[in-house]
């Protein structure tokens, strides 16, 4: 079994919206890599206190740790931002897990386009797809294991009901012609398992991921100015 954990940056609207883009970014751990995967967090995290202040149980949310840090603005801007650097490079460090991510650009699409919906059936075909060719490490051969997505908490309902069509209805455009090929997915099992981020040291790793994928796309003046330090 593959525990994907997911999380996503932007919004979904087309009108009035300050996104032009909407990301979800998914971090993917066999189960007989789990504990390792929350050992390493977990003295990654205590790293961070010991090296910056940031205690165990304060949450590392990177659109609040610039905008609205609360608590954590008792540690510099500077140390916040290389404590999410320091989150990106060790996820690049593990061999064990992998990263997926979609990038879903907003302009000129009209208005009936659902971004929500062809963001996730895109990221979970992918998972799917991954796991039927044996891609991902630490699996038991093509097609063996199957995979839960745990998402953070997004539109719930929707998602749900998504995962739940795909299984039996998911048709996918044919590359270079026209029509479809039905590609039902068969290794997403059960519901998606939501959970709150701030609950959650692997969530939050992928909120990093995900909000930096957003301004790899998109840069705030802030991740402008100091994108250097991130070389």
């Amino acid at each position: 079994m593959y525990l994907v954990y997911v999380d996503e940056s932007g919004d979904t609207g087309l009108t009035g919206s300050p996104t032009p883009y909407f990301v979800l970014s998914a971090l993917v751990v066999h189960e007989s890599q789990w504990r390792r995967l929350l050992d390493d967090v977990i003295q990654f995290r205590t790293n961070m206190r010991n090296f910056y202040g940031l205690k165990l149980r304060e949450e590392i949310h990177a659109a609040h740790f610039f905008a609205k840090p609360g608590k954590l603005a008792r540690i510099p801007k500077h140390d916040r931002l290389q404590i999410c650097k320091r989150a990106i490079d060790f996820q690049e460090n593990l061999g064990y897990i992998n990263l997926v991510n979609v990038v879903v650009r907003k302009d000129g699409k009209p208005l009936t386009f659902d971004v929500f919906g062809i963001a996730w059936n895109r990221l979970v075909q992918r998972i799917d797809n991954t796991i039927q060719y044996g891609n991902f490490p630490n699996g038991n051969g093509r097609g063996v294991d199957k995979a839960i997505i745990i998402p953070d908490q997004t539109d719930n309902k929707k998602l749900t009901g998504l995962i739940r069509r795909m299984r039996r209805y998911n048709p996918v455009p044919n590359m270079g012609a026209p029509g479809y090929r039905m590609l039902q997915t068969n290794l997403i099992a059960e519901d998606p398992y939501f959970k709150d981020s701030a609950g959650s040291f692997i969530h939050q790793l992928v909120d990093v991921n995900a909000y930096f994928l957003y301004q790899m796309h998109h840069p705030n003046s802030y991740i402008r100015s100091n994108s250097s330090k991130f070389l």
